[in-house]
């Protein structure tokens, strides 16, 4: 989809374009590639908190961004994380010359040519859970109607992602049952249970052993057995 200009029409083919994405990262990709456009920035990238809140870099429209984004997580420093943490947009105007951020992660920056920025949380249920980073290779790259385009994509992005993560869920969701019902028909077959019955020896054995129903379900489907641990 050819992306000239950021107005309405734009934005409504980027909506369509990310309703129809298949899975949280090709709607993260749709997201970056748009903002290239739409804000005339430079580079542009999301990073997703993933399992245990470690933050990761989903997608990105220049690989150098990967190792630069990594370098500010491990450093547990910098804009990127003062997003995550408070939930607050962060415009840097000059990164040479910005100094509320100690450590080496502006020289990083700048020594690949990137001289402004702007990093904009991406909200799911209320928190941010991923953050959309635009990078100029100007200073002051960023003025009030990229600033404004910028937000009105997050907030497209923000949508998205929740949505793509809902049908995570609810898929994540959908097999779980379908492996437990797997699971008690097997019971039901070998023991001659009725279907509760079937049900409440797989939640005592998951109870008793201290483990998820759906990976009791899932070891009796492949071994046909469920074993003692050890």
């Amino acid at each position: 989809m050819p992306h000239n200009d950021p107005s309405a029409e734009a934005f409504g083919r980027l909506a369509t374009e990310l309703q129809a994405a298949d899975g949280i990262e090709l709607t993260i990709e749709s997201v970056v590639q748009f903002a290239l456009h739409a804000v005339r920035c430079r580079y542009a990238s999301v990073v997703l908190i993933g399992p245990g809140r470690r933050p990761q870099v989903m997608a990105m429209t220049d690989p150098r961004l990967t190792k630069l984004d990594e370098a500010v997580i491990l450093a547990d420093d910098g804009p990127l994380l003062t997003v995550i943490r408070e939930n607050v947009a962060v415009l840097i105007p000059d990164i040479a010359s910005d100094h509320r951020w100690p450590g080496a992660w502006s020289g990083a920056l700048v020594a690949e040519g990137i001289r402004s920025a702007i990093h904009l949380p991406l909200q799911v249920g209320g928190r941010a859970r991923a953050v959309l980073s635009l990078y100029s290779d100007v200073p002051n790259g960023f003025g009030p109607d990229e600033l404004a385009v910028a937000h009105i994509l997050a907030d497209h992005a923000t949508v998205a992602i929740a949505g793509a993560r809902r049908e995570v869920d609810l898929s994540h969701a959908a097999d779980a049952r379908n492996l437990v019902g797997q699971a008690m028909g097997i019971l039901m077959e070998r023991y001659n249970l009725d279907q509760e019955r079937a049900f409440a020896v797989l939640k005592r054995y998951s109870q008793d052993n201290n483990r998820k129903l759906h990976d009791v379900a899932q070891e009796l489907i492949d071994t046909r057995i469920l074993r003692k641990p050890d």
